[in-house]
Formats: structure tokens, sequence, C-alpha cells
């Protein structure tokens, strides 16, 4: 039975949202991988943001790509984008919280904090979230590449 495309994506973003948190590196340059926390919003289209520092390798913007593996390794994905400055006060305000504020001594108004927005393109998606029946089924030795088939998803997010 193929899962439904439709709901594969949505298990992404409430997986992501559980989590937030990913690796993320510059197209140009993969020894800049680093765990980074997304800042997500429900009402944007395609899109999650990112503090950091403006002395940061990810600062530069540009091609990125970003791994993701859910907190109970049901969901995996890789996805890409480009990353942007975000020189919306308005969106640094709704995603800022106390958690931010510890990395930041100045505050919102930190000379050294940039927030990188992170305009998404293609991603793959993978559920590893199998029932009973699969989980029995690969206890006892039966080929399950059918089912991980049914269970993975390349989209545009």
């Amino acid at each position: 039975m193929t899962a439904d495309p439709h709901k594969l994506k949505q298990k992404f973003w409430k997986t992501l949202d559980e989590s937030p948190h990913l690796f993320l590196q510059l197209d140009a340059d993969p020894h800049s991988a680093v765990p980074m926390s997304a800042q997500l919003d429900k009402h944007a289209h395609s899109a999650i943001w990112f503090f950091t520092r403006r002395d940061h390798l990810l600062a530069a913007g540009g091609p990125a790509t970003a791994t993701f593996a859910g907190k109970h390794y049901d969901m995996f994905a890789r996805f890409s984008g480009v990353l942007v400055p975000e020189t919306d006060r308005a969106v640094l305000d709704k995603h800022w919280s106390s958690i931010i504020d510890a990395w930041y001594p100045g505050g919102k108004d930190d000379p050294d904090l940039v927030m990188l927005r992170m305009d998404l393109g293609q991603a793959e998606i993978w559920n590893s979230d199998f029932g009973f029946l699969e989980n029995t089924k690969m206890l006892m030795g039966f080929d399950m590449r059918e089912e991980a088939r049914d269970e993975h998803l390349e989209t545009a997010l």
C-alpha cells in the first residue's frame, strides 16, 4: 500500500516541529555542516529561519542543505534551499525567545546577531515509523523493501 504523499509531508512538518534540530551546511562548503535549531511558522510557506552570528560560516548565505532525523528516529529528511538574511524585524520578534536570548548578550539588537531565512526547495523524506505488522515482519526476516519504498517521498517544500 502506497503512503499518501500529502500525509508524509504533513508528518515531516509535525516531526520537525516536535524536535526542530538539524544539521545545516552551505552547499559550497560541505565542512560547514553544524547543528542548528529551525524556527518554524505554520503560516509560512516554503521557509524556515535560523539565528546565528555575523561571523559564522552560515551567515554568508547561499544554497544550503539540511539533514534531519526525528526525535524517535521515525522520520528522516534532507532538504535544500537558499539562505538569505531576514530583514523583517517583525519576523525576528515573532521567533525571539528566552532560549535565543541566552545566546545573544545584546538581545534582539546584538550587533553580532543575524537571522537567516531558508527559502526551501526540494526535499527527500523517509518515514520509518512502521506499524506493528511491519515491525513483526522485520523481526521475522521478511523482505521490507517494498514497504520502505512506499514510505519515501521526493517533493518540493
